[in-house]
């Protein structure tokens, strides 16, 4: 069959609007990591009581970790392991562009991909043996970054190695063997990739999602997907709903007793919105609740935000970063938000749980949808100068180099509007 960029990216956008979305993914993703990284694993209650209603950046004033903040006291703007994978999965692509044969399409691959992060980690070790000296600090400082990688790099070398059992084994014990939502934490890079090609996307993300149990690799796939078509000029509201229904090429739909996980989500992601709608101002006034503190909106609205935080209840997992939740939260959050980024933000960091991965997970998607230019002014360029001061971040440059690289992919000629 004869090659066609066009089957991996929607060759109408221009130069200039490529970019734009791709910086407004970065930086949406960015955002809303930041956003939710003072209160990640929080309750709603606890929230509301410590910050009164978020909707702006705040100081991270949480311990460092490895799949935390690095650093103590960090700006606001600041954020996560969200973001750095973010930023690590930009440097990924670039390699699978540099590897591309110009007459074939961008094909991602598992092995490179495995051989990618255990490198990454490979440098983290040789970062540790280099610190001199006794004091705790940059001990701690480099211990910190080879810790965020080393239950990939296990995963990915035994991945890397084809031995069939010692992959098996190493991704059983991945973070506990939970269904963690490891693919989602860089799929919405790959989204950007394929821009306004979501089943393209779906099949990268699907490949190299190597670190997925069961349906949450479907959902890494999915993940990449929305992000996607999300870059399509004019998308709406029914292009996003089309891929949950039609973009499925590992047929998972057709999967006996279970059917697809994945799409029953965004089914009840959709009666939680409908159902918190619903809400009448009779209901609301029957109902025991206090505004927190500097919240902006009607008493009904706080009514139905509540009555969606008390569904997904219901509905969350063992763990926050379980990828159904992560996914359930992230489609309500869509959806109760009419993809709005401010809006949307607002709902998933006062939530709490896993707040500031979902956070990230939305921010890329309706960022690619909006552009950067459409963010708001404040939170993009604050988050935009302490990632690239404060945390070696520089979401613009690895905004130009993807837009780039995509750009080159077109044949015979790239057509520029600047």
């Amino acid at each position: 069959m004869e090659y066609r960029e066009s089957d991996y990216q929607d060759e109408a956008l221009t130069d200039s609007l490529l970019y734009d979305k791709i910086l407004g993914s970065l930086v949406g993703s960015a955002i809303g990591d930041a956003m939710g990284a003072p209160t990640e694993m929080w309750s709603p209650t606890d929230i509301s009581n410590e910050y009164g209603h978020v909707d702006s950046l705040d100081m991270v004033l949480r311990e460092p970790s490895p799949e935390g903040p690095w650093a103590f006291n960090l700006p606001p703007g600041a954020g996560t392991d969200d973001t750095r994978w973010k930023d690590l999965m930009v440097d990924y692509c670039l390699e699978e562009h540099d590897v591309r044969s110009r007459s074939l399409p961008l094909a991602f691959s598992g092995g490179r991909f495995g051989r990618f992060i255990d490198d990454r980690y490979r440098r983290r070790v040789e970062e540790l043996k280099a610190v001199s000296g006794l004091e705790p600090e940059p001990l701690e400082a480099a211990m910190r970054r080879l810790t965020w990688l080393q239950e990939w790099a296990t995963v990915a070398r035994a991945y890397t190695s084809g031995d069939v059992d010692a992959y098996r084994d190493a991704l059983s014990r991945f973070y506990g063997g939970e269904m963690s939502c490891a693919g989602m934490l860089y799929s919405p890079v790959i989204g950007a990739v394929y821009p306004g090609r979501p089943e393209a996307a779906y099949r990268a993300a699907y490949e190299v999602a190597l670190f997925d149990l069961g349906y949450a690799r479907d959902i890494t796939g999915l993940t990449a997907a929305l992000t996607s078509v999300a870059f399509r000029p004019g998308a709406t509201a029914d292009d996003f709903v089309t891929v949950m229904r039609e973009v499925d090429p590992e047929g998972f739909f057709r999967s006996r007793l279970i059917g697809r996980v994945a799409y029953r989500l965004f089914q009840q992601a959709r009666g939680i919105v409908r159902t918190a709608r619903e809400l009448t101002p009779e209901e609301a006034r029957s109902m025991d609740f206090r505004l927190p503190d500097r919240y902006p909106y009607d008493s009904l609205s706080y009514a139905r935000t509540l009555k969606a935080y008390e569904l997904l209840d219901r509905a969350k997992q063992d763990v926050p970063f379980h990828a159904a939740e992560i996914h359930l939260i992230n489609l309500t959050a869509l959806l109760f938000s009419d993809y709005q980024f401010q809006p949307a933000m607002e709902f998933i960091v006062n939530y709490g749980r896993d707040n500031d991965t979902v956070a990230a997970v939305t921010g890329a998607i309706i960022g690619a949808l909006k552009g950067s230019s459409r963010l708001p002014a404040e939170e993009r360029d604050r988050v935009i100068r302490v990632n690239r001061e404060v945390l070696d971040i520089d979401l613009e440059v690895q905004a130009r180099r993807l837009t780039d690289a995509i750009l080159q992919r077109r044949a015979p000629l790239v057509a520029v509007d600047r």
